[in-house]
């Protein structure tokens, strides 16, 4: 069997790539930057939609994809990475696609955002500290690299803004995590900017929302 052969077989058994994403802002075709935004747990795309109405930058491209059943994994991420097989391989090769597209369309990694909240950012978390390359940012709201031990550097980012964000009280993201995440991303070589609030709610503050208007306007 070939290898294109074994990749089709591959995407045609992830449940993840089941359903198109959505898109919003500018046509992806021909835009000058984009942004791939991902939902959280038990979210639909329409959540993070929500989210950029907000931020409020309509010139961008934006990619949304919709995990199966409403969730990219289903265990916590701080379980044992194989309590959450396949599921997050299947996931992390969804990012992939999904970058893909983007750079199909025309717009290479260094004009493409990465944004996620929750689940979302802990994805994108664990999908930049696996294969590790500069993209034009990334804003992980809420979330951290995923399974229950530390992290080494693993490549670099190459001076990539990223700006994460959590609340020191927030019930699913202990700010360890969080904390870990941004001295990983620090040793490999990010532009790391790191904010902690004082949130009862698990959501994104207004105080995140301009941030991630900063970043994506950079």
């Amino acid at each position: 069997m070939s290898a294109a052969a074994d990749t089709t077989i591959t995407r045609m058994s992830n449940p993840h790539l089941d359903q198109p994403p959505v898109r919003a802002g500018a046509a992806l075709a021909g835009a000058r930057t984009a942004a791939l935004v991902v939902h959280g747990r038990g979210q639909t795309p329409d959540y993070m939609k929500a989210v950029l109405d907000r931020v409020a930058l309509p010139g961008l491209a934006y990619l949304l994809p919709a995990a199966a059943g409403n969730t990219w994994y289903p265990q916590g991420f701080l379980k044992p990475l194989p309590d959450n097989q396949p599921r997050l391989d299947q996931a992390l090769e969804a990012m992939t696609v999904m970058v893909g597209r983007i750079a199909s369309a025309g717009v290479p990694a260094d004009r493409t955002f990465l944004v996620g909240f929750s689940q979302g950012a802990c994805l994108l978390s664990e999908f930049l500290a696996r294969s590790p390359r500069r993209y034009a940012g990334a804003a992980l709201l809420t979330g951290g690299f995923i399974g229950p031990d530390p992290r080494s550097p693993n490549g670099s980012l190459a001076g990539m803004p990223v700006f994460l964000g959590t609340s020191q009280y927030d019930e699913w993201v202990p700010l360890s995590r969080v904390e870990e995440t941004a001295a990983l991303f620090r040793a490999m070589d990010a532009d790391v900017t790191f904010r902690v609030y004082d949130d009862r709610e698990h959501l994104v503050n207004d105080d995140e929302i301009a941030e991630v208007r900063r970043l994506l306007s950079s």
